[in-house]
């Protein structure tokens, strides 16, 4: 058995810290099996010397985050515990990123995972910005977020959003109103996200200046887009052909983000996914970045990242047989 000390100087850190009905502190207890006891100004941690030491960190990186204004909860936690046991509590300083964006409703918008960080400053550096990776990792999310803040700060004139409706042959038919009305449930994820970062009455005023403009990929052909922020969503589902069609619309002073995730392609069998396509071929030319987010840049409830780790297990296990 191994006991060790961590000190907190300011008791606004220890509230951060501890969490609601000490839920953080239970948490580092549980998944690292060590026990936590506050004194005053102090923590003793007590267990076995590994993980006593693995929670010393991760309670110091927890005291740094929030020193630096960050707000602690559960994701938090488990991220900075697996930092630490994959031995990149270095990085634990990084996650303080800058506010890429406020809300309508005043909440700002960081990434909140190393892969996140550099998903962003790709987006910031790179003409044209690829973000793979599993849902949850906020892939569209903090692209909108992006293209709302080089709005806002006169950098483009124009934010445009799309993704393939992959469904668009029969199906779509079923579904009643003109066509705007067909399309609008495959967008509305963009949708959503637009309206937390503007709210509802600047978003339909930017649409109707023409400023914003949602639609689907079939809707870029033949066109040039100058001074604009080009969202490509749901990247996996489109075709070779697809995929070389959108780049080629980039104008001069615009910046495009494609998201994906190749493990949930919906096109059929025979068909080549654009995106798989366009990260083999794009991978070394310049102004292009290729961002890989993993389950452990996933920021949505814990079990996402297990059903997305179950998943890649059984992928393997297969691939293994075959």
């Amino acid at each position: 058995m191994m006991e060790q000390t961590v000190s907190i100087e300011r008791m606004e850190d220890a509230i951060d810290i501890f969490g609601s009905f000490d839920e953080n502190i239970r948490l580092i207890e549980q998944e690292l099996g060590v026990r936590v006891v506050g004194r005053d100004d102090q923590l003793k941690i007590s267990g076995e010397d590994t993980p006593v030491a693995y929670a010393a960190k991760v309670i110091q990186g927890l005291i740094g985050l929030s020193a630096r204004g960050e707000s602690i909860h559960e994701q938090n936690v488990r991220y900075l515990i697996q930092l630490v046991k994959s031995g990149n509590e270095d990085k634990i300083q990084t996650l303080a990123a800058d506010v890429l964006c406020v809300t309508a409703k005043g909440k700002p918008v960081k990434a909140k995972t190393v892969g996140q960080k550099k998903y962003v400053d790709a987006i910031r550096a790179n003409t044209v910005t690829l973000g793979v990776g599993p849902a949850g990792t906020g892939k569209t999310y903090l692209a909108v977020a992006a293209a709302v803040a080089a709005f806002r700060a006169k950098e483009v004139n124009r934010i445009i959003l799309t993704r393939p409706a992959v469904e668009a042959g029969e199906r779509l038919g079923f579904l009643p109103g003109d066509l705007q009305s067909k399309v609008d449930p495959y967008l509305r994820p963009l949708y959503d996200a637009l309206f937390e970062m503007l709210g509802a009455e600047s978003y339909a005023k930017y649409v109707e200046r023409g400023n914003i403009e949602v639609a689907p990929l079939a809707y870029m052909r033949g066109r040039t887009l100058d001074d604009s922020f080009i969202i490509l969503d749901e990247a996996q589902n489109t075709s070779r052909e697809q995929m070389k069609m959108f780049l080629t619309r980039l104008g001069f002073g615009s910046k495009i983000v494609i998201t994906g995730d190749v493990t949930q392609i919906d096109l059929p069998g025979d068909k080549v996914s654009g995106l798989k396509e366009a990260m083999r071929v794009l991978r070394d030319v310049e102004g292009i970045a290729l961002c890989r987010l993993t389950d452990s840049d996933v920021v949505r409830h814990v079990i996402v990242q297990r059903i997305i780790k179950a998943y890649e297990e059984d992928e393997n296990r297969r691939k293994a047989k075959r």
